[in-house]
């Protein structure tokens, strides 16, 4: 097999060319049947290897052959790189050369300018001067010939002209050159007013160029500011068509900032006083007309007026900071919009707490009103003063007890209305205010509300409250109070909920934010006083209904009937009836107040709830079944102790428990059960008493027991 290039390709694997080798040679495998030859394919192998030798040999001669070439071409390449650097060098030299012969001659010629020059410029203005005289000298004759001055199209170089000969006859004495003095005077305006009549048919063509030229030729002639007053009036022409005047302010303004550039030089100052015509004539004659029509007749509708005014007054302000007024624009634009508002401003909060108290006492007369209700006034001085100490000391009610019919007299639409308008009140307040007063505004805001919402609804429906609170011993079961310490609670987070989300932001970095805060408390505090009073005197109500409830039901016979062994009831008809009053109080309980108010006043009820159940307890003797009977009676009780999830009120029930497992025991065990661990922290007065209650506590001596 003849060696070729094909079986090196790679990648090359050295066993699989031999296996193709082997499989190409006859005799070297199984292919087409053959038999395998070793001989024949030892042969092969042979001859092969000679002729890898052979190209071997070939291969090695052509590469030495390339390097050589190689060589030569790089030796041939190295030459002709330094022949190139050579001639670099020396173009270099010849560019410096040539760069120092131009410095020279560029130094010549500026020379020759600055002394060509320095001849010209006398020469031009020696010229000028001649011009200046010859036209001065028309003036003098008193008929102008001069084609400047008699062709309308060279109005241009006519205004350069009359410009400076009017400065020139400014110089001149009055005495000698009065009459050309006045017919200079006199084409100087004449040809003022022409070019301000070019500048504006200019700009009602649209022809920004010729603005553009005719600006700057006035820019020189007193009358320039008024070039710039015509352009401002042609602006606002068919600008302010619509109702919304702070819009088309603000699109007149874009229009004209991005024109303003091409016409005249200096554009921020051009731009300036039309935003300032645009403040003083169209916006302080919309806002007085929007705002003088309510200032007297209609103070809520003016307040909302000025806020909205205002507003987008500033709203307008923010748009024009983006453009190029001149250095302080912040000042330029706070300046014009003071001078808008300044007289409204001024008296602002008087108007506002005037608003203020009005519509407050407005909202809560009508709601009364519509409860059919006279409001009483609320007693002070020192009478009222001494009966409120003497009922915070002794819980007595001092006065008749005032009958509300389940009216509590507090309405959640009523705080909502007020607390809105106070929220309104504190955003009117906080964009208006100058930030000196804005503390002291928002304290005043503050005051309005707690006058109107704490003092006199809420502190009012406390008091009415309080009077309609019937006396312990009254058989009254209408205990309404605690809907008012419900209905108060609520209206208590709404109120705080506005103090942090609405007042605190405005007073927040002032003085005034620890006399809120203050007063706040206080008046907190001053309410929390009576709500804990009329809690305390409804739960005395509510021990006063268990009593009667005990004393028309709670028999003497329960205890101690007369056929022991006929007692077919599990509990007396006292202890139900007692039982479902009380359920129905803890949930009420439970439903008028929350957190931590909850526990501590079913805490004091269950105390009391106790106290009453073992004073009442001990009123009665008991036979063995009528103690088995006050055993049962007790447990119920314990099971409606349980409602109250407050375990130092079923604690208190299941010593009660214990206790009366006395009146049941044997007496030879009471002793032992004396001992107990319920009742051996007793005191050994307590168990006495208790057994004393036995029937049999004379015969069978119990008093061995406790001597």
């Amino acid at each position: 097999m003849a060696t070729t290039a094909e079986l090196f390709e790679e990648p090359f694997v050295a066993d699989e060319y031999i296996e193709r080798l082997a499989w190409r040679t006859p005799g070297g495998g199984s292919r087409g049947g053959e038999a395998f030859d070793p001989k024949r394919l030892l042969e092969e192998f042979v001859n092969h290897i000679q002729e890898l030798q052979v190209m071997d040999e070939r291969i090695q001669r052509k590469v030495e052959k390339l390097e050589q070439q190689c060589q030569k071409e790089a030796k041939e390449f190295a030459k002709k790189v330094q022949e190139l650097q050579k001639s670099n060098q020396v173009a270099f030299q010849h560019f410096q050369e040539l760069d120092e012969h131009i410095s020279y001659v560029a130094t010549k010629v500026c020379h020759l300018g600055d002394q060509l020059e320095g001849v010209n410029t006398p020469r031009q203005r020696a010229v000028e001067a001649q011009k200046l005289m010859k036209y001065f000298n028309e003036f003098l004759d008193g008929e102008l010939k001069s084609d400047v001055f008699t062709n309308s199209e060279k109005i241009k170089e006519a205004a350069d002209i009359i410009q400076k000969l009017h400065l020139i006859a400014q110089e001149l004495p009055f005495d000698r050159f009065s009459e050309v003095k006045s017919k200079i005077a006199s084409k100087y305006h004449d040809l003022e007013c022409q070019l301000i009549q070019e500048f504006t048919s200019a700009q009602r063509r649209g022809e920004i160029s010729r603005m553009r030229e005719v600006a700057a030729v006035l820019l020189h002639f007193k009358g320039y500011s008024h070039c710039v007053d015509v352009y401002i009036k042609q602006c606002q022409e068919g600008a302010f068509l619509r109702n919304d005047v702070f819009e088309d302010a603000a699109i007149l303004c874009q229009r004209v900032n991005k024109q303003v550039g091409e016409v005249f030089s200096n554009p921020e100052t051009v731009l300036a006083k039309l935003i300032q015509n645009i403040f003083e004539i169209k916006l302080q004659g919309y806002v007085k007309d929007q705002l003088e029509e309510h200032r007297k007749s209609d103070a809520e509708q003016y307040l909302k007026n000025l806020y909205d005014l205002y507003t987008r007054t500033t709203n307008l302000s923010s748009k024009l900071m983006e453009f190029n007024l001149g250095t302080d624009k912040q000042t330029f634009l706070s300046k014009l919009i003071k001078s808008i508002f300044i007289s409204y401003l001024e008296n602002y909060i008087e108007v506002e707490i005037g608003y203020l108290k009005t519509r407050s006492a407005m909202i809560l007369q009508r709601y009364y009103d519509s409860k059919n209700h006279q409001k009483r006034s609320i007693g002070t001085g020192g009478i009222q003063d001494l009966k409120e100490r003497i009922r915070q000391r002794t819980n007595l009610p001092l006065g008749p007890s005032i009958d509300t019919h389940g009216e509590t007299f507090l309405s959640q639409e009523v705080v909502v209305n007020l607390l809105q308008e106070t929220k309104q009140a504190f955003e009117r307040c906080h964009r208006l205010s100058d930030p000196s007063d804005l503390p002291k505004n928002a304290f005043r805001i503050f005051s309005m509300l707690v006058e109107f919402l704490c003092t006199e609804h809420i502190d009012y429906a406390l008091e009415t409250g309080l009077a309609g609170i019937p006396s312990s011993d009254s058989r009254s079961a209408n205990l309404y109070f605690l809907d008012v310490v419900h209905q108060a609670n609520t209206i208590f987070h709404l109120f705080d909920k506005q103090f942090n989300d609405h007042l605190m932001p405005l007073i927040s970095s002032s003085p005034k934010l620890s006399e809120c805060l203050q007063k706040k408390k206080d008046i907190i505090e001053q309410m929390e006083v009576k709500l804990d009073m009329g809690i305390d005197r409804t739960l005395n109500c509510m021990i006063g209904q268990m009593k009667h409830i005990l004393a028309a039901e709670q028999k003497k016979t329960d205890f101690k009937p007369e056929d022991e062994n006929n007692v077919l009831i599990q509990y007396t008809n006292a202890c139900v009836k007692v039982c479902g009053y009380v359920r129905k109080q803890v949930e009420k309980i439970r439903h008028s107040m929350d957190g931590k108010n909850v526990d501590t006043v079913l805490m004091e009820l269950g105390v009391r709830f106790h106290r009453l159940i073992y004073e009442h307890l001990q009123q009665y003797s008991y036979s063995c079944m009528g103690g088995m009977l006050a055993i049962c009676d007790v447990a119920e009780y314990r099971k409606c102790a349980k409602d109250f999830k407050i375990p130092l009120v079923l604690q208190l029930f299941d010593t009660l428990h214990a206790l009366c497992n006395l009146l049941v025991v044997a007496p030879d065990n009471l002793k032992q059960v004396c001992s107990g661990e319920q009742l051996a922290n007793l005191d050994k007065n307590i168990l006495h008493s208790f057994v004393q209650l036995r029937a049999d506590y004379r015969s069978a001596r119990l008093a061995r027991h406790f001597s």
